[in-house]
């Protein structure tokens, strides 16, 4: 009787294993597209003379070894009012730099990049940004019990319609996170923005010890609602959200407006502070 059950076993498992086909998966792949990461940001206090332009192309979803750095643009940013150029040097590694750019609040400028016979090109509005006026913490504010969360506190002006980002970035970290908030009911009050590390375990929150660089934009109302929808798509964690759809951003392509970037344009100032825990 054992020998019998054994025999069947063997046989059932043969059965399973000579079953067992290779299933080859064809993954639709699309031309890639420019990526333009252009974020000149007048850091309060500085010049804000040098500034960098990014620039890649997408890539195929497994080919994440394929080099896709931009280094055979031409790259510039025109002040509109006056027409001064800025003129970016390319540093062969997908960035571009200028050490000549003249920030001037509530000046237009005008973005273009000439790649591959196409030009690419968008504008934004350089707007000034309400200070931070001061940074505390607390263990009470957020969702995880007992967990340190950094408050970042500032004045939104009155009879003005802002919108605002807030970059928080641990230091050791490799990538920051991004809070938006508009001052629809709140214009003319004191702001109060909180932010805490989650993740699968206790190491991943806040500790004493830790320095965490905070960053303050006011921005266009586009930018806004852009950063919105890329939060909303990114790390969610809902299994039941919206499908994501194509997250496009405000430069266009003049030359063939079929083939439009990825990415964003963005100029403002921003105070930048940084806090360390304590116990």
């Amino acid at each position: 009787m054992k020998k019998y059950i054994y025999t069947s076993l063997i046989a059932i498992l043969g059965l399973f294993l000579s079953c067992t086909d290779v299933i080859e998966v064809e993954v639709p792949t699309a031309d890639p597209r420019l990526v333009i990461e252009a974020s000149l940001d007048w850091e309060k206090g500085t010049p804000g003379n040098s500034q960098t332009v990014k620039l890649s192309t997408t890539t195929p979803y497994f080919d994440t070894d394929q080099p896709n750095a931009v280094s055979n643009a031409v790259v510039s940013v025109t002040r509109l009012s006056t027409n001064d150029v800025y003129n970016f040097v390319n540093q062969n590694d997908g960035t571009y730099t200028t050490n000549e750019f003249v920030p001037v609040f509530n000046e237009d400028y005008t973005l273009t990049v000439q790649y591959e016979n196409e030009t690419y090109t968008s504008t934004e509005t350089l707007l000034p940004t309400t200070p931070i006026t001061y940074i505390t913490q607390s263990r009470s504010g957020g969702l995880l019990p007992d967990a340190l969360e950094v408050n970042v506190h500032f004045d939104d002006p009155e009879d003005e319609t802002n919108f605002y980002i807030l970059r928080f970035l641990r230091q050791g970290d490799l990538y920051p996170e991004l809070r938006d908030v508009s001052d629809e009911f709140l214009n003319g009050n004191e702001i109060n923005i909180f932010y805490e590390k989650r993740g699968d375990d206790d190491e991943d929150e806040f500790q004493p010890g830790d320095t965490v660089d905070i960053n303050l934009y006011n921005v266009s109302e586009r930018y806004y609602r852009f950063i919105q929808l890329l939060n909303s798509q990114s790390g969610s964690g809902n299994p039941f959200a919206p499908t994501p759809v194509e997250l496009r951003g405000n430069c266009i392509n003049l030359t063939n407006p079929e083939n439009y970037p990825y990415g964003y344009f963005r100029v403002t100032e921003t105070d930048k502070q940084d806090y360390t825990f304590i116990e």
